[in-house]
């Protein structure tokens, strides 16, 4: 059994910083790519940043410059540092992770609600 578990949410003023961590545990032989995706009620869930096993990351348009991917895989732990938050980054995150146990597979955490507001 794999389980992905997100923190770090909250409710911060515009302008404000937050860091999600979501750590993986588990019969995990590896770890993939893992990322970061969000998703507001009626709309899909959109990637807002990933990386992969080699550091290499990728980011939203919406969130470059702002928001900081990164990982810890001694611990199996990716975090995302989101800084100069704005009303419209509102949203539940979820972590995402593909994980090689016995064959590789796409996990997701429940989700962590961000909530930027005045």
């Amino acid at each position: 059994q794999v389980q992905l578990v997100e923190s770090g949410g909250g409710l911060v003023q515009p302008g404000g910083s937050l860091r999600l961590s979501c750590a993986a545990s588990g019969s995990i032989f590896s770890i993939n790519t893992m990322g970061w995706y969000r998703q507001v009620p009626g709309k899909q869930r959109e990637l807002v940043a990933s990386i992969t096993s080699g550091s290499s990351t990728n980011y939203a348009d919406s969130v470059k410059g702002r928001f900081t991917i990164s990982r810890d895989n001694a611990q199996n732990t990716v975090y995302l540092q989101m800084n100069s938050l704005k009303p419209e980054d509102t949203a539940v995150y979820y972590c995402n992770a593909s994980i090689d146990r016995f064959g590789v597979g796409t996990y997701w955490g429940r989700g962590t609600q961000v909530t930027v507001s005045s």
